[in-house]
């Protein structure tokens, strides 16, 4: 089977646990020989390396042989610009070989995380580029179809309420990338439908809102099912302040879809209750983890008379890391020989370094900032407890990965992964003093450090990315049939 996949990131553009979780997917799904056509949006600058040529309606752009032509490595490549309405040549990018299915395409968007603020008044927002119609609410006249932009393309993005003005949209023009991540993702599907309508696949498959209107014009154009994929709903990111705009593009995907993945029970019950989903549309499909990839080495460890106690995460509301520092407090009003290392960035950074110099225990936490690789691999290996007191957190991989380095847990209870691990540690993440117990006990009992130990990594063999890609791929079945019916 042959599956159009829409990401937002995927290694090495990855700033979150989306990117992680697309990369296990796409390797799985590469391993039960389904082939997958990725297209990832990043900045489009025209440079081009062994591994990374970037292809997108702003870039002149070189035509290469396929790999598998017998002129692939003999014929020089020639130039040529892409026209309107032609679909870019896969792509392969850094980060992305060991594939033996998998293709990948790059589109020119300004933003590579989901979670940055933005501003709707900005050049490129979806009120700048003419775009003030609801999603589905149908568009403008045919006679307002801007040059470069087929009518099938128009109509198809008309229905994921993204369709461009014809005197703001220049199909070559990346001006207005950067501006925000909504007019990006509207400029993301527009470039996504010329790929639908060149490409031929069997099933599209969307990663979160970023790629929802892309998804539904894709499959307008191509009339193939489409899959959504939940990591995370505008609920979780942002409690009860949501943005009305992000919503409706979570609402217009999941109705649109012809089936959901949530990654939790929790997930799935959100999209019920929040977003008016039939649950009999929704397949809960648990994140995994890998299971071969290199341990760090002893010769990394850190010598410490302190046991180390590590948030890793963004440092957001959603992550509720604020709770993780009054714990803190708590903590060390029964243990002195502890530090607090909090890894990640956010727009609460400062606020959190505010919050423990007032608490009086600034010279106990430390911030690490944004770490990435060999670095989450080396801070997993010096920590003695891994805390994870997310506000709402659809599933959490960092849990998974800590287990896997050997490192007891202390889970929310508001998680999707709580409703999988048993040897974890669960609090309520506003019960800071229940936390900090946990938080004690876990560093005082050997025992108790040891059980967790012990039987952490074994329930990870029940939670692989090869186990997730087989549940995916009778989801893409069940939509095949239905489309055949």
């Amino acid at each position: 089977m042959r599956i159009l996949m829409l990401g937002w990131e995927f290694p090495p553009f990855i700033a979150g646990g989306l990117g992680t979780a697309c990369n296990g997917l796409v390797r799985a799904l590469d391993r039960l020989d389904q082939e997958v056509l990725f297209v990832l949006p990043r900045e489009a600058d025209g440079n081009v390396t062994d591994k990374v040529r970037i292809v997108g309606p702003n870039v002149e752009r070189k035509s290469a042989p396929t790999p598998s032509s017998p002129a692939a490595e003999s014929q020089p490549e020639a130039q040529a610009e892409q026209t309107p309405g032609s679909a870019p040549a896969p792509e392969q990018q850094a980060g992305t070989d060991g594939f033996k299915n998998a293709t990948f395409f790059s589109v020119p968007a300004g933003r590579s995380s989901p979670y940055k603020a933005f501003a709707p008044e900005e050049p490129g927002s979806l009120e700048a580029i003419g775009s003030e119609q609801t999603p589905g609410s149908g568009g403008a006249a045919p006679s307002a179809i801007p040059a470069g932009v087929t009518p099938r393309q128009y109509k198809a993005l008309a229905a994921a309420g993204v369709a461009p003005s014809p005197e703001s949209y220049d199909g070559r023009s990346g001006d207005h990338y950067g501006g925000d991540m909504i007019g990006d993702s509207a400029r993301y599907a527009r470039f996504v439908t010329t790929i639908a309508e060149c490409e031929d696949f069997d099933v599209i498959h969307a990663h979160d809102w970023m790629t929802y209107a892309a998804g539904v014009a894709a499959s307008a154009i191509s009339g193939k099912p489409l899959v959504a994929h939940v990591h995370s709903t505008e609920f979780d990111r942002s409690g009860e302040s949501v943005n009305q705009q992000i919503y409706n593009l979570e609402r217009l995907g999941m109705h649109a879809a012809d089936r959901i993945i949530a990654v939790s029970k929790l997930t799935q019950s959100i999209c019920v209750r929040r977003y008016g989903v039939d649950p009999s549309k929704i397949e809960v499909v648990y994140n995994g983890i890998d299971d071969d990839r290199m341990q760090p080495s002893q010769a990394q460890n850190i010598a410490s008379t302190d046991k180390i106690v590590l948030f890793l995460g963004r440092i957001t509301m959603q992550k509720g890391p604020e709770y993780f520092v009054r714990a803190a407090k708590r903590v060390l009003e029964k243990y002195d020989d502890v530090k607090f290392v909090v890894a990640g960035a956010g727009d609460m950074a400062v606020r959190m370094i505010e919050e423990a110099a007032h608490l009086g225990i600034g010279h106990k936490v430390l911030f690490t900032g944004f770490l990435r690789g060999k670095d989450v691999d080396r801070i997993f290996q010096m920590a003695d407890c891994y805390v994870m007191p997310s506000v709402s957190e659809p599933f959490g991989i960092a849990p998974l990965e800590a287990m896997k380095n050997d490192v007891p847990v202390i889970i929310s209870k508001q998680s999707g992964v709580s409703e999988v691990l048993t040897h974890a540690l669960k609090v309520d993440f506003w019960d800071v003093d229940e936390m900090a117990n946990k938080i004690v006990a876990v560093l005082r009992y050997p025992p108790l450090s040891q059980t967790l130990r012990q039987h952490g990594p074994m329930e990870l063999r029940g939670l692989t990315w090869d186990g997730a890609a087989k549940r995916t791929a009778d989801v893409y079945q069940a939509v095949r049939e239905m489309e055949l019916v």
